[in-house]
């Protein structure tokens, strides 16, 4: 059927995402569990009336998973080496899934005892099993993308879009671009775009995991392509290298600088090198050996000469994307009492209904002239840092916003809340807002902010300070 889809099938999910997976079980009716279904089997084998133990059709039905009792077909599953011998009932399967039917039924069946299954794992084939036999969806990390394959090639929608389903809501930057490159492969346009998003808003981050040195060449040159990736562009050039590094290793060549540009082929042209700061490029890519001399010479000239050569690289920035604002105050204000800070906290509570990114805060700044702050910001879930830094920004003295941004943008998932918290030192007399809102709408996002117990120096919903909260979507 589809066993072009699922090369390789073992280096599907990067090692480091197996802890940010979590185990999904989903039961789409009561049933006993494959335990209990499986060692009442073994019962019924004996001759036992293990019937009358099971009031409705499907619990007697999940009894004859993985089950030899009235087996009539045998599936050898798994790459040679790696089998495991998997018992079947044709007419359960049949009922599973237009496949089977075919298989055992149609115009062409053939009445075979053993089938081999050579590009499917085993621990896959039984997940997919499970949810013919029992209506159990069972998914875990390990797992999920080879029994999606599974799932595709007997054409069983639902736990295809189960396991779908479980990849979407466990991306992250960590195994956002293996996700891509598989979701390419299955035809999967929604999961495409969760990847997209999460690589678009953290590239910095997604660029530099493990995951994205086992990319295939084809979603290398899309991601480097990419107009809108978040990401300085040595940073893009770092990360075409280390790919470049692990192509060589699954093509048995040595690492060398001459190997990196050969796998690399014309891909080396997608990486914008003429938009590198000068001293970024000096240091980095001109010293890298992978460039020629020809290109070093010619790309410093660019940055220098009145008349710039012409150049295979593409000499544009890339557009990244454009950073929204969630405005939580309808007017802000000034008192000559107030508004102070003493390193108090600022703390607010906010949730969306969808995934966003939050790139840092707008904060208010001095009423009395201006001044420069140093601001300790913080992104907390239940209680937990997911991200935190110390910054300097500057006060013009009028009541605008000014941002202040975390190291990378934070993924922020929907209907949780999450924290805000700013410690400012600096004048201590400062505009602060009034006005505030329960309920945002920004964009296609809705806000909703709530009072946080961390706030010891005033701020809560409807007013003080965080005005802004400044995000990707």
């Amino acid at each position: 059927m589809a066993g072009e889809l699922y090369p390789g099938s073992k280096k599907l999910v990067p090692s480091e995402s197996s802890s940010t997976l979590q185990t999904y079980t989903h039961s789409l009716s009561p049933s006993v569990s494959s335990t209990s279904a499986g060692s009442t089997g073994g019962s019924a084998g004996g001759g036992s009336n293990w019937q009358g133990l099971f009031p409705t059709i499907r619990e007697r039905n999940s009894v004859m998973f993985n089950n030899e009792m009235m087996a009539d077909v045998h599936f050898v599953v798994g790459p040679p080496g790696g089998t495991q011998r998997v018992p079947g009932h044709k007419y359960v399967l049949a009922v599973g899934s237009s496949v089977f039917h075919a298989m055992f039924y149609g115009e062409l069946a053939e009445d075979q005892d053993e089938i081999r299954i050579p590009d499917v794992e085993p621990p896959s084939f039984l997940a997919m099993l499970k949810y013919i036999y029992c209506d159990e969806i069972d998914l875990c990390a390990d797992t999920v993308l080879a029994t999606l394959y599974a799932a595709k090639k007997y054409i069983v929608p639902h736990l295809a879009r189960a396991c779908v389903t479980f990849l979407e809501t466990s991306l992250s930057a960590k195994n956002a671009c293996v996700l891509l490159s598989q979701s390419c492969l299955f035809e999967e346009p929604e999961l495409t775009e969760r990847c997209w998003e999460v690589i678009d808003a953290q590239a910095e981050l997604a660029l530099r995991s493990e995951g994205f040195c086992d990319i295939d060449a084809a979603t290398l040159e899309s991601i480097l392509q990419r107009e809108t990736l978040n990401a300085k562009e040595m940073v893009v050039f770092e990360a075409a290298l280390s790919w470049a590094e692990a192509e060589c290793g699954r093509q048995d060549l040595e690492p060398t600088i001459e190997n990196k540009r050969q796998v690399l082929g014309k891909a080396i042209y997608l990486i914008r090198v003429p938009t590198m700061g000068l001293e970024d490029f000096a240091n980095g890519a001109a010293q890298s050996g992978v460039l020629t001399l020809t290109e070093t010479n010619d790309i410093f000239l660019w940055y220098t000469a009145a008349n710039k050569p012409e150049l295979l690289f593409c000499t544009k920035p890339r557009k990244g994307l454009a950073p929204q604002r969630c405005h939580r105050f309808q007017s802000c204000a000034y008192r000559s009492n107030q508004w102070r800070y003493r390193g108090r906290c600022d703390s607010i509570q906010f949730a969306v209904d969808k995934r966003v990114f939050i790139a840092g805060f707008g904060l208010y700044g001095s009423s009395c002239g201006s001044a420069e702050y140093s601001a300790r910001i913080e992104l907390k879930r239940q209680g937990v840092a997911m991200a935190h830094r110390l910054i300097k920004y500057f006060s013009d003295g009028s009541s605008s916003t000014f941002p202040v941004f975390f190291e990378h943008p934070v993924q922020i998932e929907p209907d949780t809340f999450y924290t805000a918290s700013v410690i400012l030192d600096g004048n201590e007399l400062s505009y602060f807002g009034q006005e505030g809102m329960t309920e945002v709408q920004s964009g296609r996002v809705t806000f909703q902010f709530q009072c946080s117990s961390d706030s010891t120096n005033g701020t809560g919903v409807q007013g003080g300070q965080i005005p802004e909260l400044i995000f990707y979507a």
